[in-house]
């Protein structure tokens, strides 16, 4: 009992007050970030592109709750520059507002919570948390910036394999004509929501379960390139039986299979392949305890330590001016 209590850094009763120290600066942020909160809300429920994003939440939740034994061996203790890092976050926020850009809005938001974190429960319970962290930025939603050049990629793959499979075909960009109409490469056929979504479920994969970079790497790189090819193929496959039961009907059978089969093959094939890979389990990932406290730059960093409390007002406070300040301008 007594070794137990050793590596226990803080009470049921402390860790208790940390979160609930936490979750009162993160309410106060989300009252004045509403606005981008709102928005990215918006695009998560009413986009197609995004609703990959609804299940990130849950996945943080995941994450955090899979390390709370780790956070349970570390004192929480309030640190500045955390708070700094918040200031920051709420400045890019502001720039986003002001440039009417809800990427850099929304990323400043992110940015800020983050840097609540740090600076309310301290540098040790960042650390252990620093991938769930890390991962809030995958609530962000982008993607909307590569669709042209995707867009692009998969008519030079249709087009290339459109011609190896014997269809006659004229291209001209996005656009391409065969016997059985004309093909338009459009947005929504770009790829982009299976991309985006595959990178994040492969950064979430290659952290937890791998840990040579080299097979991290290799990893979202196929996460990558096989969406891509595979929509590429996808689009192909439309044209051709286009060829043969007209474009209507092949386009209806182009819906069902994107929208249901598409993603879920993708996402089989990859992890499958990778599967055997695999060199740990999700628990064993992260920084411990222990290896955050024999950091060598650790106690020099602590130095500028503080009140959880103190710095939670002037997070409550960063958060209020925040507020009010479009409304004093």
């Amino acid at each position: 009992m007594q070794s137990d209590l050793a590596i226990t850094g803080q009470s049921i009763a402390g860790r208790g007050r940390s979160a609930a120290l936490l979750a009162l600066g993160w309410v106060g942020l989300f009252a004045a970030t509403l606005r981008e909160w709102s928005a990215m809300a918006h695009q998560w429920w009413n986009i197609d592109t995004y609703s990959h994003i609804l299940l990130i939440l849950p996945i943080l939740a995941w994450l955090v709750w899979i390390r709370r034994d780790e956070v349970a061996r570390v004192e929480a203790r309030g640190w500045w520059p955390g708070f700094l890092w918040c200031l920051l976050g709420l400045a890019i926020c502001f720039v986003g507002r002001s440039a009417d850009i809800n990427l850099i809005a929304q990323l400043g938001v992110i940015v800020a919570f983050q840097g609540a974190t740090f600076g309310i429960v301290g540098l040790r319970v960042g650390l252990i948390l620093a991938f769930p962290l890390a991962y809030m930025f995958f609530l962000v939603p982008f993607g909307d910036e590569i669709i042209p050049p995707l867009q692009y990629v998969t008519a030079e793959m249709v087009t290339a394999l459109t011609r190896f499979s014997g269809v006659e075909t004229v291209a001209d960009g996005i656009h391409i004509d065969t016997p059985a109409g004309l093909f338009i490469v459009a947005e929504e056929c770009s790829g982009v929501k299976f991309l985006v979504a595959m990178v994040a479920l492969g950064v979430l994969v290659a952290y937890s379960c791998f840990a040579s970079w080299k097979r991290r790497i290799l990893f979202l790189l196929a996460c990558v390139i096989v969406p891509i090819v595979a929509n590429g193929i996808r689009a192909w496959a439309t044209i051709f039986i286009a060829q043969y039961v007209g474009a209507e009907a092949a386009g209806s059978f182009d819906h069902i299979v994107y929208g249901w089969f598409f993603f879920g093959i993708v996402i089989a094939l990859v992890l499958g392949v990778a599967w055997r890979w695999f060199e740990r389990e999700p628990e064993e990932a992260g920084w411990s305890a222990q290896q955050v406290s024999a950091l060598p730059m650790l106690q020099r960093l602590e130095r500028n330590g503080a009140s959880p409390a103190l710095v939670l007002g002037a997070t409550l406070t960063a958060a209020l001016v925040f507020a009010v300040m479009p409304r004093l301008g």
